[in-house]
């Protein structure tokens, strides 16, 4: 095997009973870093695994730390909503598109408001006028049976 010392020093092409010798002698470990499938001699390195396993798991805790989440919160509207609620769930709406989430909003068509579903759709056109330009739409208004919904993505910043 060709076996790399700790400081990244070639020893050359050694036996593995002189390979453990020699990290014995250091007191380190013998780890294998090239892959399976590489073509003979195997490539070994002298290093301190406890140590090497410690600061991988501290750099892949730090890039999830650096990771934000996308979530998708849903704000449910009537067909018979009142203006002022409205208005506070576009400011709802507005509050989680700023902070970095989608928004699917929808409404619900019950029993006879089915038969009239152009009324949920003002609603909805008067929502999105609402919300206004801190958005963009990811998926268009779209009735789909009794639902009535759209999505909406953070506007990209300029």
């Amino acid at each position: 095997m060709r076996l790399i010392g700790a400081d990244g020093s070639q020893y050359g092409v050694v036996s593995i009973q002189e390979a453990m010798r020699i990290a014995k002698e250091a007191g380190l470990d013998l780890a294998k870093v090239s892959s399976d499938n590489a073509p003979p001699p195997a490539t070994c390195k002298l290093m301190d695994y406890g140590k090497y396993r410690y600061e991988q798991q501290k750099r892949e805790k730090d890039q999830k730390k650096n990771q934000r989440v996308i979530q998708t919160k849903e704000v449910r509207l009537s067909a018979v909503i009142d203006i002022g609620d409205l208005a506070r769930l576009a400011k709802q709406t507005v509050k989680f598109l700023e902070d970095g989430d989608k928004v699917r909003a929808s409404i619900l068509l019950r029993r006879r408001e089915q038969a009239h579903p152009e009324i949920a759709m003002k609603i909805m056109e008067k929502y999105l006028e609402l919300v206004g330009e801190s958005c963009s739409i990811e998926k268009p208004l779209k009735q789909e049976g009794r639902m009535i919904a759209v999505t909406l993505a953070p506007a990209s910043k300029k």
